[in-house]
């Protein structure tokens, strides 16, 4: 370091008047820096995700209480829990929904394979788009409730047209999202996997497929949504058993309460299927970071 002189006859600097460096701050002068997230109350969420569905409950009760709502037009909820539990107390509760679960399923295996199927056809071979694409587009723009008069003279009045038409309500989105999977393959990734030497079957299963997975598993979803629509419109089909048939009953003698329970029915088991998608999901799709919400 060195150190500067003043020249001779000048006045001395005065020391008073040079400044100080600044002092550290100490400890308790700093002040530690806290995400905005970290900073909410913190409740749980799972008393978050149920508080909005009690409000309505709670509103719901206040206006049967209170005359608003009568019970022609919508039972209260204690009169529906009281009815739920006779229904699965008679045995006819449990019943419908197992009927209604075999067909659900059963559509739902079919229209899993022929969509699939049909998806890898069309996205993996450009003749297969060209044979395959534009006759399930044209198909899907069908309304697929509009084919039961045509699956009733097919298939009879069985269990056939019901689980024909759930079938068909699965198959279509699982088409769509699977091929769109497929074709939204970064081509660098398949580019990547011919400079290492993958075949082309190597490419499909080690590239190809992975890839697709994530629009596969969100046309799981829609395609379950649409079975549980499918089952409401098949099971008006000269239905003997099955949630479906419960409600018709209830229609025809005017019992709101049975309809309700029959729609928190429909609802729950919907909600079972999606939570059983999702769990799925986050098991093969562990190597894809995503954002969670803040």
């Amino acid at each position: 370091m060195s150190i500067s002189h003043a020249p001779p006859g000048s006045p001395e600097p005065d020391i008073s008047e040079i400044p100080k460096p600044a002092s550290a701050p100490s400890a308790l002068d700093l002040e530690a820096l806290v995400p905005t997230s970290a900073r909410r109350t913190r409740i749980p969420r799972w008393l978050r995700r149920t508080t909005g569905p009690l409000l309505l409950l709670v509103l719901w009760q206040l206006l049967s209480s209170t005359g608003v709502l009568t019970p022609d037009v919508l039972a209260s909820p204690g009169r529906i829990a009281e009815v739920g539990r006779d229904l699965i107390a008679d045995g006819s509760l449990p019943s419908a929904m197992g009927t209604s679960l075999q067909r659900v399923a059963a559509g739902l295996v079919l229209g899993t394979v022929i969509g699939t199927g049909l998806a890898l056809v069309s996205g993996l071979f450009r003749i297969g788009e060209d044979l395959v694409d534009a006759p399930v587009q044209m198909l899907r723009t069908v309304p697929f409730v509009g084919l039961i008069p045509l699956f009733i003279i097919w298939f009879g009045i069985g269990e056939a047209p019901k689980v024909a038409i759930i079938t068909l309500g699965v198959t279509f989105p699982l088409y769509l999202n699977v091929y769109a999977g497929i074709r939204g393959v970064d081509a660098q990734l398949i580019e990547a996997g011919e400079s290492l030497g993958l075949s082309r079957r190597g490419l499909v299963r080690h590239v190809v497929l992975p890839g697709a997975l994530p629009g596969a598993m969100t046309g799981l979803r829609y395609s379950l949504g649409i079975a549980w629509l499918a089952l409401v419109f098949a099971e008006q089909v000269n239905a003997d058993a099955g949630i479906g048939f419960l409600m018709i009953q209830a229609r025809d003698f005017l019992r709101t309460d049975v309809i309700v329970v029959c729609l928190i029915v429909y609802a729950f088991l919907g909600l079972l299927a999606d939570f059983v998608v999702r769990s799925l999901e986050r098991l093969l799709l562990q190597w894809r970071p995503t954002f969670t919400g803040r």
